[in-house]
């Protein structure tokens, strides 16, 4: 079982505030750092100083670490053309030396569309469907070769498919609650499915639907790594835990029934308890950036104790 640490900047961070977790999380042999990719705060956040991109982040953050892993839950396809994202990552791969991973979704927070003035269209799957067959197809062109596509949404016409990623192939995440369409895409593209705030019912059952559609593509189940994202709280005691939980507008029962909250031993258990699910790597949602304490409790006391 791996743990991550994943990031909502759009709440309110800095570059800089960004750059001091990744390499507490570097320091303390996390097994990644992701970020989200939004441009506005949600709910009663203010979200100062304001958004920060999601890939000028990991650009910076690749020349900043050496060892972490880099990635996003999720880029929004409607932010970005497929061809100009494919060259975005492969970029930052290379400047990683080869240690960025993809997470890509359709986009849905529409107010944060508005705000900047990006179209929100109503039939988002499909771009979502056509983008990663436009980035996997242009990484995995051969050099000196043209790769061409023409769907509905997205043409290209004898691109030189380049540059290429530093790693032989970058990890695609595709992640979801669908029950239908989302393991289908998932079976076709994924390297890893991430399911959200899910609960260990939940998380098993659709990590089965993901499964089943892998063989059903021709895929052995065990091929797409599956892993969960949900938000921590953790604690020495359980005034620490209410202290954390104050400081992120939460309770502490809801986080104990929703998230992985409490002393790191309860918080070891339910991680065992996803695994026993299918899940192999968690994403540790942490809303308090400024908490580089928090962190090593979690790294020394919950992510030592795992297999």
């Amino acid at each position: 079982m791996r743990l991550r640490i994943f990031t909502e900047p759009q709440q309110g961070a800095s570059y800089d505030t960004l750059l001091r977790v990744a390499k507490a999380a570097e320091e303390l042999d996390f097994d990644a750092f992701y970020r989200s990719d939004h441009y506005l705060a949600m709910g009663d956040a203010d979200g100062l100083p304001g958004p920060t991109d999601a890939w000028v982040t990991l650009a910076g953050l690749a020349r900043e670490t050496s060892r972490i892993r880099l990635g996003t839950l999720m880029t929004a396809a409607t932010f970005r053309l497929p061809g100009p994202l494919a060259i975005q990552v492969a970029q930052v791969d290379d400047m990683s030396g080869g240690r960025v991973e993809l997470g890509l979704g359709t986009g849905w927070f529409d107010q944060e569309h508005t705000a900047y003035g990006i179209p929100f269209p109503k039939e988002k799957f499909g771009r979502l469907e056509e983008q990663l067959e436009i980035i996997t197809g242009l990484w995995s062109t051969p050099v000196g070769e043209k790769f061409s596509y023409d769907g509905r949404h997205y043409r290209l016409k004898n691109s030189p498919a380049l540059p290429k990623p530093a790693q032989k192939k970058v990890p695609v995440l595709i992640g979801g609650h669908g029950k239908v369409r989302t393991p289908a895409l998932a079976a076709r593209f994924a390297d890893e499915f991430n399911i959200p705030f899910a609960s260990i019912s939940d998380s098993e059952q659709q990590f089965l639907r993901v499964r089943r559609a892998a063989e059903e593509h021709g895929r052995r189940a065990g091929d797409i790594v599956c892993s969960n994202a949900l938000v921590a709280c953790v604690g020495r005691d359980d005034a620490e835990v209410a202290r954390r939980a104050a400081v992120i507008g939460r309770d502490v029962e809801e986080l104990k029934e929703n998230g992985l909250a409490g002393s790191p031993a309860e918080v070891v258990d339910k991680i065992g308890r996803y695994e026993q699910a299918g899940s192999s790597r968690v994403y540790l949602q942490m809303l308090d950036l400024q908490d580089l304490d928090h962190l090593q409790l979690i790294s020394e006391q919950v992510r030592t104790q795992l297999s």
